[in-house]
């Protein structure tokens, strides 16, 4: 198999035998390429704010070979070996937060919504992989509807669309999107977060007006966005309860 990295980040006097929240973040690249050094920023703000975070490396296309799915696996695998060793990374199982942009909020918003898709070699099976809650921005979320990947993927792209598996009990959210995103349309998070709602769960959708797609970025647009999305993903969370150490 591959080996991946976990790139971690953990607050100031932390020890292994506390019981800290966690995130794990992926980053944004079309299930083809990508790096968790996207994703730093976002990392050490909640290492400072009180939350063990990484940012972690899946398989992609050009690196990989891979197709989306199996991106999806492993961003599962990711959330299950951070929970198998909470006990030396000092995080709490049940405080496991998934998180990323673009494909990597696809990935993440999967690990959540639907149930399967796991990588059949992962050791540690008996472990879930469900994160306890989400942390997206611009995620693509309907894999049917999105740039003709349903032509490349064929039945793949429903099974892999957290769209078409909304339902009630799902982990709450956090959804952010750019008013002026035209790689992934605004429309399809509005839809998403309306249908989440609908089915009775816990959603808050951040539009950020003028947004293009990556305006979450640090440094994007003279970091126009990014104190914002920091602010409003660390109130989501603080509300959960993931900056307290038991």
């Amino acid at each position: 198999g591959t080996v991946l990295h976990l790139h971690g980040f953990f607050p100031a006097g932390w020890k292994p035998a506390d019981k800290w929240g966690a995130i794990v973040f992926f980053f944004g690249g079309g299930w083809r390429g990508g790096t968790p050094s996207q994703f730093y920023p976002f990392c050490r703000a909640l290492a400072l704010r009180g939350m063990v975070a990484f940012s972690a490396e899946y398989r992609v296309k050009s690196r990989d070979g891979v197709s989306p799915a199996e991106c999806v696996a492993d961003a599962k695998s990711a959330v299950r070996w951070i929970r198998a060793h909470a006990a030396e990374l000092g995080v709490d199982p049940g405080r496991i937060a998934a998180g990323g942009g673009s494909a990597g909020g696809h990935i993440a918003a999967c690990a959540g919504v639907i149930p399967g898709l796991e990588d059949p070699a992962d050791r540690y099976r008996d472990v879930s992989s469900r994160p306890d809650a989400l942390v997206l921005f611009n995620p693509v979320l309907d894999t049917e509807a999105f740039l003709g990947l349903k032509k490349v993927l064929g039945d793949t792209a429903r099974k892999i669309s957290p769209m078409a598996h909304v339902r009630p009990g799902l982990p709450p959210a956090i959804l952010f999107h750019g008013t002026a995103d035209t790689t992934v349309p605004f429309a399809q998070a509005k839809a998403f977060a309306k249908a989440v709602k609908e089915a009775g769960n816990r959603i808050v959708f951040v539009p950020a007006p003028g947004g293009r797609h990556g305006f979450f970025n640090y440094g994007r647009d003279k970091n126009k966005y990014f104190p914002m999305c920091v602010k409003k993903m660390e109130a989501f969370l603080k509300d959960l309860g993931f900056f307290k150490v038991q």
